[in-house]
């Protein structure tokens, strides 16, 4: 039984399925001095959504294994692509240790059409470090062979289904319902110019509250990333005539003030 020209063009896709940004340097495999800064460069990969439809992005350098990649350092947390195809970054020598092809780069990028996809770039090697990996990402980096870094996860095709929005994907999931040493807060409401809402009821339930009564475990959560806002503000001078000088007795009492 031949195959037909469908599932041809199914098998012939499906490796670029969730491909938007794709990363050119660091090359896979490459080497890149710890502590210094150098290039970071991606490129349309030619699958949707491109490049010219997202907004923001963030980026942060992680390391372990493709299914359970761990965030070490946020690299920037307010890019945009309008800026270009390319940023300068520096990792400091302490963020983690050593390792033949342990780093990788995750990007979050923002989609005008809502949502976000998540790229990872191939692995490549930082030299010079000083730092250690915790006990998680040497556990993962046992289970890697090769360059390959992590799938993409792609939640603009769930946006564009209904199923999410600018506000869903990671950014939409209650606080305390996230795990991993990274967590993320949906984008920041935009006050309006005037006020028109008569429900004053809040806006997410109350949370509970325990009291310590013995020393606490060390904090998982690193860092907490906020949606970029996308909103954008406008503004032109001011071409008001000044106001003239009193003539009357206001202008006799600052007379008295002059040198």
């Amino acid at each position: 039984m031949r195959p037909s020209n469908t599932l041809y063009l199914l098998v012939a896709c499906s490796p670029l399925a969730f491909a938007d940004v794709e990363f050119t340097v660091p090359a896979a495999g490459a080497s890149v001095a710890g502590g210094t800064a150098f290039t970071v460069t991606w490129t349309d990969s030619g699958s949707a959504p491109s490049i010219s439809d997202l907004t923001s992005y963030q980026l942060f350098l992680e390391a372990g294994s493709n299914t359970a990649p761990q965030q070490l350092y946020p690299l920037t947390t307010a890019g945009l692509f309008s800026a270009g195809n390319t940023i300068t970054v520096t990792v400091p020598k302490g963020t983690g240790g050593t390792g033949t092809n342990a780093y990788f780069l995750k990007m979050i990028s923002v989609a005008t059409a809502g949502g976000t996809i998540t790229n990872y770039s191939n692995r490549f090697t930082l030299t010079g470090m000083a730092g250690t990996f915790s006990q998680a990402v040497k556990d993962g980096l046992l289970t890697v062979s090769g360059t390959t870094g992590p799938a993409a996860v792609n939640n603009v095709a769930a946006a564009a289904a209904g199923t999410a929005n600018v506000e869903g994907g990671v950014w939409g999931t209650p606080y305390n319902l996230q795990t991993g040493p990274t967590r993320y807060a949906p984008m920041q409401p935009i006050p309006p110019t005037a006020i028109t809402a008569t429900n004053t009821s809040p806006l997410w339930p109350t949370s509970s509250v325990v009291l310590a009564s013995t020393y606490l475990p060390i904090p998982s959560v690193l860092t907490t990333q906020t949606q970029i806002q996308t909103f954008s503000v406008s503004s032109h001078a001011n071409t008001a005539a000044a106001a003239s000088q009193p003539t009357d007795d206001m202008q006799r009492f600052l007379n008295r003030w002059k040198d």
